[in-house]
């Protein structure tokens, strides 16, 4: 089982990284550098997809978070552990 934590610090990490790339000219000017720029056309193939499946582990992460602290809040109350 995956801790909420890391998922989420890898779905916010990569969030930001594809929408860096998506919304600025970062990875072009990048891939112009290295003479990759007959890449260019198909980013957006590539960086849109890959942007909502971090934002989808993000909310993932952040649903189990939400679930895991609601489960010790109970445990809690009860006295277990």
């Amino acid at each position: 089982m995956s801790n909420p934590n890391t998922l989420l610090k890898i779905g916010l990490g990569g969030s930001v990284v594809a929408a860096l790339c998506c919304f600025t000219p970062l990875l072009v000017i990048l891939l112009g550098v290295v003479g990759l720029s007959a890449l260019t056309g198909y980013l957006d193939y590539v960086l849109l997809p890959a942007l909502a499946a971090f934002i989808a582990l993000t909310l993932y992460a952040l649903h189990k978070k939400r679930k895991a602290n609601a489960c010790c809040i109970a445990a809690s109350k009860t006295g277990e552990k």
